[in-house]
This record gives structure tokens, sequence and C-alpha cells, in this order.
């Protein structure tokens, strides 16, 4: 099975079998999916040949977005001024992840550019920016090497504007759009710029040498700034294959670079989505039906009016929305009302119910899905064969951005204009055209910075975008919508509520036989890697939809098999009497990245060597995103039964780590998002409703109970690149399991931990 570059746009709609989804649930579409049917369509009726930045519809329009007087754009995705100044356009949304510097780094680095000369830039939301490099870098983990060698880029180009496709996630900004786009898009502009001085010099490009923005000819002494060439640069073609540096002439790529948003964001000058405003603005905020699926029945709507500033009220299918002249007087006016809304049905809905419902699925045996290989069940009846049997539970999750959903719109003149913070302008674009029955092209959507996603802004999950869609439709004025932070948070996209039995059989020290069977929403067969050899293996997926919408969150299905896997290996190395590093070990491939990664990461650590009593040391290693990452959690407990993290220690191999520093604080980030989830984080639902409502009763992990010591380290591999804004939460809460297993003698199968320290 080929691993899904993109999981978390790609769950299966399923339902189960004692609750259903409501029939209005938003469509959840794969990315791979929609790559397969555009590229279906295209190879059958394009035959249009040629490389993606030479498609001359796209380049003028690429043009006329973004190139100014004294400028001259490359490949869409760059221009260069008579300044020497070069702009950098990321296809890629910032909300914190730091892609849009490492994206620079990669360009400049190949272009051989003055990294003081280097600017990077939001790229428009225009189907001239849809992102073929992102397509480009699917393709061969969606259909082989060889066939997605045989698409001519020009099509591939028109795979990712037919999608279309622009979309930030499933960490794949720097080993996809920076690897195949951007580093290619430099040492195609560094060769046009070296073939026009050699025709303006009168020299052999061979004896040229270019650094910091400059062309050299050494020989006769003459130079030519990037600036005085990029007029006749630009006219010339690129080349479709242009030969990469190797990584002993990496200048940029590789080097702890400052970020270049943080400045704006310690200063405040950065603007977010709820920071937007525009002269005569009104703030409208919402209450949607408290049941996903319920209906909004009636409403009286004087309360609201009475409210000073309120000018508003309007009525949408499953929801009310007060319009005022601030957030604060919306909100009061919203809080005055006293909607009615039905249940759709729903009210039996219940944690509980969900978990039995996914027992009485699995116990069926009727799974959706299989990956594995060899007879479990021939090993599991093996004589001497010592069985071992378990069932893990984990909870729905919030994304817990820190800035609530905040999008404005505008209506004039029969369009409407956006402006916020969204994981994938093009298709807000789309969505935002067919709530308000509009063509696309009536729609702009202006992308602003995000504080916070983590898979919870795909636009095919966000209400917002229709009901700004339909409010904007309804006022004069341009309106902002923001949602409140209980809104925000009873009314997400969650992580998946899922339930999994495992099974395995150990003899003679090693495992003959492993079965995973686990009931959710999301399929992760053909996207977490199961790294281990072992002589039979199922993991089987029983496809379970409540009445929530399920979607993307962090790492996606590798938090919850992260979880499953790696706390369940300890229980069999417990069952083999086996230290548990080193029966991981045992059942790695041999000199394989993943037994570095596990000896460095315990050696690191100190593994086996003594703790004080009540003490342990936890270790799991997880393989996402084309990334293997290892972690130890030291942790103890405390008087009131609730988790103490005293060390954390993560080992990564990503191939190549562009920035170091940004790398390192990705990883520490996730482990710290991993912890957090494991030891409080849960949302229940209650009578079809969610039960939490804020971070009173949704606990996030606070400073004090953080760990006062990470240490990360990188494996320089050579691999090919992997991501680095996810893979560094998976291992964390299998971990931290292990470790209080360890110091406790007591096995965690149900998270968060705390519920469990309560119980």
């Amino acid at each position: 099975m080929a691993d899904n570059p993109n999981p978390e746009l790609d769950v299966p709609e399923t339902k189960g079998p004692e609750t259903a989804a409501p029939a209005d649930k938003p469509k959840k579409k794969g990315v791979k999916r929609r790559i397969f049917l555009a590229g279906s369509a295209l190879l059958v009726g394009g035959g249009i040949f040629g490389v993606w930045w030479t498609d001359s519809s796209v380049k003028a329009k690429a043009k006329a977005l973004t190139v100014g007087e004294g400028e001259h754009g490359f490949a869409t995705w760059m221009k260069i001024a008579e300044d020497d100044t070069v702009t950098v356009y990321s296809p890629h949304i910032d909300f914190g992840q730091g892609s849009h510097t490492a994206l620079g780094q990669m360009l400049a680095d190949e272009l051989d550019a003055a990294w003081d000369k280097v600017k990077v830039e939001q790229a428009p939301s225009d189907l001239a920016f849809a992102n073929a490099a992102l397509a480009k870098g699917f393709l061969p983990e969606m259909v082989g090497q060889t066939v997605a060698g045989l698409l001519p880029d020009a099509v591939v180009g028109m795979m990712a504007r037919s999608m279309p496709l622009q979309i930030t996630g499933g960490s794949s900004a720097i080993r996809f759009t920076g690897e195949v786009g951007m580093r290619k898009t430099g040492a195609a502009v560094r060769a046009a710029l070296v073939a026009e001085a050699a025709d303006r010099l009168g020299v052999p490009a061979s004896e040229l040498t270019t650094a910091d923005s400059v062309v050299t000819h050494a020989r006769s002494g003459k130079s030519l700034r990037y600036g005085e060439l990029a007029a006749g640069a630009a006219e010339r073609s690129l080349a479709s294959d242009p030969v990469l540096k190797t990584r002993d002439q990496w200048k940029l790529i590789g080097q702890p670079v400052a970020r270049r948003d943080i400045p704006a964001k310690v200063d405040g000058s950065a603007i977010y989505g709820i920071d937007f405003t525009l002269p005569e603005m009104r703030v409208a905020t919402i209450a949607a039906a408290p049941v996903r699926g319920g209906k909004l029945e009636s409403v009286d709507e004087a309360p609201a009016l009475a409210v000073k500033g309120v000018e508003k009220v309007v009525k949408l299918d499953d929801a009310v929305i007060v319009v005022a002249k601030g957030y604060w007087p919306a909100k009061k006016g919203l809080d005055a009302l006293s909607p009615r809304f039905s249940d759709g049905g729903h009210a039996a809905v219940s944690t509980p119910a969900i978990y039995a419902a996914q027992g009485k699925l699995i116990a069926g045996g009727k799974a959706d899905n299989e990956g594995g290989e060899g007879d479990v069940d021939a090993a599991f009846g093996a004589a001497g064969a010592k069985l071992v049997e378990a069932e893990y539970r984990v909870p729905f999750l919030h994304h817990a951005m820190m800035e609530p959903f905040a999008l404005t719109g505008h209506f004039k003149d029969g369009k409407l204009h956006l402006w916020g913070g969204m994981q994938d302008p093009l298709s807000t674009r789309t969505k935002a055209a067919k709530a308000a029955g509009l063509s696309v092209d009536d729609v702009i959507f202006t992308p602003m910075i995000m504080g916070g996603g983590f898979g919870r802004r795909f636009p095919d999950l966000v209400e917002i975008i229709d009901q700004v869609a339909l409010l904007a439709k309804q006022v004069p004025y341009p309106v902002k919508l923001v949602w409140s932070r209980e809104e925000e948070l009873r009314h997400g996209t969650y992580r998946p509520q899922s339930l999994a039995r495992l099974k395995g059989a150990v003899k003679d020290g090693a495992i003959t036989a492993l079965r995973i069977d686990y009931a959710q929403s999301g399929n992760a067969e053909g996207e977490v890697p199961f790294i281990y050899n072992l002589p039979a293996t199922s993991r089987r997926h029983f496809a379970y939809q409540s009445n929530q919408i399920d979607g993307p969150w962090r790492s996606v299905n590798a938090t919850q098999l992260g979880f499953y896997t790696e706390s369940f290996m300890d229980e069999l190395a417990a069952a083999a009497g086996a230290d548990p590093y080193e029966f991981r070990r045992k059942h790695l491939p041999a000199d394989s990245r993943h037994v570095k990664v596990l000896d460095e990461v315990a050696k690191r650590s100190g593994w086996g060597t003594p703790l004080p009593e009540g003490t342990g040391r936890g270790i799991a290693i997880v393989e996402s995103f084309g990334t293997i990452v290892a972690e130890v959690i030291e942790a103890g407990v405390k008087d009131d039964g609730s988790p103490k993290v005293l060390k954390a220690f993560a080992v990564v191999d990503c191939g190549t780590t562009v920035n170091p520093l940004n790398a390192e604080a990705q990883i520490m980030g996730g482990l710290i998002m991993g912890l957090s989830s494991a030891m409080g984080e849960a949302v229940t639902l209650d009578k079809g409703a969610v039960v939490e409502s804020n971070f009173n009763d949704y606990p996030i992990l606070k400073l004090a109970d953080a760990p006062p010591q990470i240490d990360v380290h990188f494996i320089h591999s050579g691999a090919k690149t992997g991501g680095i804004g996810e893979p560094g939460l998976p291992p964390a809460s299998p971990a931290l399991a292990n470790a209080l297993a360890a110091a406790t003698g007591k096995r965690i199968r149900n998270l968060p931990v705390l519920a469990q320290a309560k119980a």
C-alpha cells in the first residue's frame, strides 16, 4: 500500500450502526482523489505538453497580479527587481510554522541570491498560483514514480488548477513545494541569468560564477548584478529539469536563518483575520445548533435588537447571527436571544454510546479496509505462543487555535470580497462562490496570516465561509463574523473519537503476530506506515461516523495509531520479559534509519541508567509524513495522581533539515501538543451536544506542567526530505503512557490521562 501523502484531506464519509451523520454534513474530499479525478479528465481530453511554469496564460496572469514597473517575473513564483530585490511568492499560508522563510531559503540558495535582498510574500488566491509543485510531489506516492514520470508538467499544472490546489497541510510545504518547486525554480532562473550574462559579456557560460545576486567572470574581472540581467533573463525559456546543487554546495539550506515573520508578530504590526478592519465595517457573532445536524426552529429577534449597537439579526437554517457596531454589543445581543433548535435526531449520541457502537462494530468483524501480511490467526493458535490482548480508547480532540475563526466579507457591485485566514485560499473562493450563488471569478479572497490552524482551517470543513458569504449579501456594509471561543470549541471538526482492540502473540522473546482493529471515521491504511518486521500482521479499519464532523488534526491518524501501536509494543515487551527499547530494536530492519533514530534517542536519554523512585522512562517511535521520530519521556506522578513530565528527548530523521532553528521549534511544538492532548484534552458528548465550552473545561498544557528540559536532535541521513510540522507529535502520547506505566506499574490504555487519574 502506498502511503497517503496528505491524509488530513482524505477522510471517508461513513456511518456507524448506531448514529447517522446529518444529511447536510460537509463533503470531505481527499486531495489524492481530487488529483486523480482532475488528472483522469485531463489525460482523456488534454494532450497538452510543455512545462507548468511556461504555460503562457498562467505566466501572463501571474505577471499581471504581481509584477510591477522595474520588476521581472519568473516561473510564477518569483520576480527580480532592477535593484536586485528578489521576491518569492509562497503558495502556503503562514500560521506559525515558518515555511515562508524555509521556502525562501531553498529558492535563494539555488538562485545564489543575497539573502538580505530576498523577500517572501503570500501568493495571491488566483488559479495562476495553483500549486503544481505540490501536485507533482504527491503523484509518485499515489501512482508510483514510473507513471508519475510520464505525466508532462503542463498536465500536472492543469491538474492543480482544476482541483484547485493551494493547500497548507500534510507537512508538504518543504518536502514537496520546496524540493519540487522552489529549488528547481531557483536553479532554472540562475541558469537563465548566467546565459543572459554570457551573451552580454561574450564569454562561455562555463566561465561564469554566481554569488550574492551577482554573475562574475573572473578572468576579465567583469560582473553583472541580477537586477541588470533580469529583463533579458525573464524572456528566456526556463529549464524544466535544471541541475540542482549538491549538499556540499548549499549556503542557505541547513542554516539557522532567523524567521522573517517573527518581528511583526512580536511588535504587533502583523494583521490577523481577527484584527482586520475596514471603514464602516460591522461585526457579527453567531450561535449554531448545539447538536450537530440540528436546525433553527424559532427565535424572537426583539431582545437582541433592543441592545445598543445591534443593527440586525440574521437567521440561517441552523444558526442565528447578530450584527452590531462592535463585537461586544453583538455578543451581548446574541446572549439576549433564546433560540430554539432541533436536535436533528441525535439526542441519543454520547461519548459512551459511541465507544459502545465502535466496540460492537469491531466485534462484528466486517472491516472496511485492511493492511498487513501473513496468517495472524495461525500464529495466534500456534503451540507455545503467549497471547496479549488490550483495548485502547482516545477521545475527540479540538484544534484549540489561539485565534478563533474571524472572516470579513463585503458584497458590492455583484462581487464578494473576503479577508481572513484559511488553509486553502483557492478552495475558499470556490466554496464562497457556491454558497453565495456567484461565479468563482466574482469572488476575491485575500489570505491573511493565521493564529493557528492544525488542520481546522481547511475550507471543505469550515462553515464560516458559507455563513459570511450568505451574511455579506444581506447587509450593505463590510461585515466581520467572529466565532466566540465557546462556539469554536463546540462546533469543531475534531480528531475522531476512536477505539482499538489489539492482539499479539509472543514466542521465544519475539512477536509472531499482531492484529490492530480500530473503529473511527478516518482510515489510516496506506497513511501511517507499520515499521516493524513481523511474520504476520493485520491492521483493520472499521468505518464509524457519529453526528460530529471529524477532520484533520495535527499529524492526523498517526496520533491514534501511534498511541495504540507503541503502547502495545511495551505490553508485548513485558510479555516477552524484554526491555522496551531492545524489544523494538529487535523487530526493526537491521541498520535501518529507524534503528539509528531509536539508538540515538536511547543514548541521549540515558536509557537504562537508574532513576529516582517513582519515576519512569517511556520510549516510542513513529514514522509519519516521510519523517521518523523517536521520543523518550521521563515522568512521575504528583500527589493528586496527575502526571509530571520531567524530561523529553526527541531524535528526528527528516532527511534534510532546511532551517534547524525552525525545525527544532516544530518538533518541540508537536511534542508539547502531543503531551497536552494525552494529559487532559477531550471533547465529550452528551445528548448529541459537546459538553466542553472553553479552556476551563478543555485544559491545554500549562507552562508549569511542560517538561523543563526538551532535547531535540536531528540525524542528517540524506534521505528524501520528509515533513517537519507534524511528525513530532505522534510519539509523545505513547512515550508518556509508557513512562507512567514504568513509574507506577499501571498501564494507561484510555486517554486523557487526567480522566483516568480522577476515575
